[in-house]
C-alpha cells in the first residue's frame, strides 16, 4: 500500500474517532460530572496526545498563534465538553452536539469573508440547508416547528448556547489560525490547557466527589483516546495523506456522530432528526463544493 493511501485511511480514522465523541463525552458526563468528567476526560487525552503527536516546544511557535489559538481552542472545548455534559436528557445531548457540527459550514464562510477564500453561488443554498437541518432537528418528532424549536431551546439555553457559541467559536479558530500558524500545530499544549482550566474552574466551584467505578474509567479512556488519537491521526493524514478525500469525509461526522450517539446512549432518534442531520451534512458539502477551484471558475465564466 501507499505511503499516501496509508497515511489516509488513518486520517480516516480520526472521521471515526471523532464521530463516538459526543456519545462518549455524554458517557463521563453522566458518571464524573460535567466539569470533573470533562476534566478528567481532557487530561487522558493530553497523554494520549503526548504519546501519538509528541511533546511541544513552544518557542518554536509564532507568538499570535500561541496566543490567539490558545484562547480560541480552549474556549472551543470548553463549549463543547460543557454543552453536551450541561444537557438535561442523553437525546438532548445528541441534539447539542447536531448545533455544535454547525462549525463546518461557518468555517467555510469565515474563510469566504475574511480569508478571501473564492466561492461561487452555491455557498448560499449550503448555507440555508445546514440551518434548515439544525431547526429539524431541534423541532423533535414534529420536524420543522419553531415553537416547539424555541420552547426546546428554552429548556437549557445554557446547554444550546455554548454548542453554538463553539461552532462559531471553532470556525473563527480554523480562520485565525490558517494564517497564524506558520504550519505549526499547537493541539498537545492546547489540550493541556484546556485541562488545567477545567481542573480549576472544578476545584473553584468546590471540587466534589467523583465515583470512579470501572464503567467510569472505560468510558474516559475511550474519550480520552477518541479526542487524543483522533487528532494525531488526523494530522498524519492532512500532512501525508489525501487532503481532499479526508475534507469530503469530515462532512459525514454529523450523521456518523448521531449514529454513533444513539448505541452508546440508547437513544432512539425521530426521522425528522435523521432528515435534518442529513440536511447539515448536505449543507456543508455544498458549502465546501462552492469552494472547490474547478467550480469556481466555471461560475466566473
Amino acid at each position: 500500500m501507499k505511503n499516501t493511501n496509508k497515511a489516509t485511511l488513518i486520517g480516516l480514522t480520526a472521521v471515526l474517532l471523532w464521530s463516538a465523541v459526543v456519545g462518549l463525552i455524554r458517557g463521563v458526563s453522566d458518571r464524573l460530572g460535567p466539569t470533573g468528567g470533562a476534566a478528567s476526560m481532557y487530561s487522558v487525552a493530553s497523554v494520549f496526545l503526548l504519546l501519538s503527536v509528541g511533546p511541544v516546544t513552544l518557542r518554536e511557535f509564532p507568538r499570535r498563534y500561541l496566543i490567539w489559538g490558545s484562547l480560541l481552542f480552549v474556549s472551543y472545548e470548553l463549549c463543547l465538553a460543557l454543552s453536551i455534559g450541561y444537557a438535561d436528557t442523553a437525546r438532548q445531548a445528541i441534539e447539542v452536539g447536531m448545533v455544535n457540527y454547525l462549525w463546518p459550514t461557518f468555517t467555510i464562510v469565515a474563510a469566504i469573508l475574511f480569508n478571501r477564500q473564492k466561492a461561487n453561488l452555491l455557498i448560499v443554498p449550503g448555507f440555508v440547508l445546514s440551518i434548515v437541518g439544525i431547526c429539524r432537528v431541534l423541532g423533535g418528532a414534529q420536524g420543522f416547528d419553531p415553537v416547539g424549536m424555541l420552547h426546546n431551546v428554552r429548556n437549557n439555553p445554557l446547554s444550546y448556547g455554548l454548542a453554538f457559541a463553539g461552532a462559531v467559536i471553532w470556525a473563527a479558530y480554523c480562520t485565525v489560525t490558517a494564517r497564524l500558524a506558520g504550519g505549526k500545530n499547537g493541539v498537545t499544549w492546547f489540550f493541556v490547557l484546556v485541562a488545567v482550566t477545567l481542573w480549576i474552574k472544578y476545584l473553584l466551584q468546590g471540587g466534589g466527589r467523583m465515583a470512579f467505578s470501572v464503567d467510569a474509567v472505560v468510558y474516559l479512556l475511550l474519550a480520552g483516546a477518541a479526542m487524543g488519537f483522533g487528532y494525531g491521526a488526523w494530522n498524519v493524514g492532512i500532512l501525508h495523506g489525501n487532503v481532499t478525500i479526508l475534507a469530503g469525509a469530515s462532512y459525514f461526522i454529523p450523521v456518523l456522530s448521531a449514529a454513533l450517539s444513539a448505541m452508546l446512549l440508547r437513544v432512539p432518534l425521530s426521522l425528522p432528526f435523521w432528515e435534518g442531520a442529513a440536511m447539515v451534512c448536505g449543507g456543508a458539502l455544498l458549502c465546501w463544493l462552492a469552494t472547490r477551484p474547478g467550480r469556481t471558475r466555471q461560475a466566473a465564466t
